[in-house]
């Protein structure tokens, strides 16, 4: 009789779907399939959406979060829990609360917005993520408009990243990755707990297909935190990983086309 086959770390995604593939829940799902882990899906919103932007945009219920989230947890458990689009004030109080019962790291992307500019997050929404969903972060990974929208600071130098840094921190996750993709120069971002600081640095690669990006790497960063890595070493980890995705990503349709979450693998044949 053959051995069980080990369970891999469990990872739940708690975000919007995006219909083409290339962000929300497919990224993420694609993200942890890539990395070794059994990925799992709590959605809260359906889009429209393409290589071109967002045609449209739909909220479910805050019971119907709820009753997956606690279908997931409560059956199967988690060892990591990402979160992306929330759209509302509702579903991110409804989020926050759940994930303070959970007991598992929280790596939380606070999307606002969209690679093609369109908005994910209500304006009243913004209030109930600083004061409910940042403080049950173990992760924060803001890029500088997300910045911008909970801080009012307009990042515009890497000196001006460390101040970025410490006002999302009094909002209270643990950690937070302040995303500098948005600056000239090689992509760089800060990790940093008020204390240690890890600047990490990679090229930035000519290529304009980086739908996906930032549900990515917070999927990336969720998947290394389920296999026990700290916090620095998840985080090296998964900006390595976004790197190569970038550098594959490819055309899809006629703007914008995603990240490659597959790169490893055909890398390796």
């Amino acid at each position: 009789m053959s051995a069980p086959a080990p369970i891999p770390p469990r990872v739940l995604t708690v975000a919007g779907s995006d219909s083409g593939g290339g962000a929300g829940i497919q990224a993420d799902l694609k993200t942890m399939l890539a990395l070794g882990t059994h990925g799992m899906s709590v959605l809260t919103a359906v889009t429209a959406q393409n290589s071109l932007g967002v045609q449209g945009a739909w909220e479910l219920p805050a019971e119907a979060v709820r009753a997956q989230y606690r279908s997931v947890v409560d059956d199967i458990g988690v060892q990591a829990v990402k979160t992306g689009m929330l759209s509302s004030a509702a579903l991110v109080d409804t989020v926050a609360e759940l994930l303070a019962q959970t007991g598992a790291p929280v790596v939380v992307d606070p999307v606002g917005v969209s690679k093609h500019g369109d908005a994910l997050l209500a304006a009243e929404a913004l209030d109930a993520v600083r004061t409910k969903l940042l403080p049950v972060a173990t992760v924060a990974t803001p890029n500088l408009d997300e910045v911008a929208q909970l801080t009012g600071v307009t990042v515009t130098d890497e000196p001006g990243m460390r101040g970025a840094a410490a006002e999302i921190l009094a909002y209270g996750p643990r950690w937070v990755v302040i995303k500098g993709g948005h600056l000239p120069g090689e992509a760089v971002d800060l990790l940093t707990d008020g204390n240690e600081e890890h600047w990490l640095r990679a090229p930035r690669h000519d290529n304009r297909h980086t739908h996906g990006t930032g549900c990515t790497l917070a999927s990336a960063i969720a998947c290394g935190l389920a296999r026990g890595q700290d916090v620095p070493t998840a985080v090296r980890g998964a900006k390595e990983y976004v790197t190569g995705a970038i550098r594959a990503g490819f055309a899809l349709g006629g703007g914008i086309g995603p990240v490659d979450h597959g790169w490893l693998t055909r890398t390796a044949r």
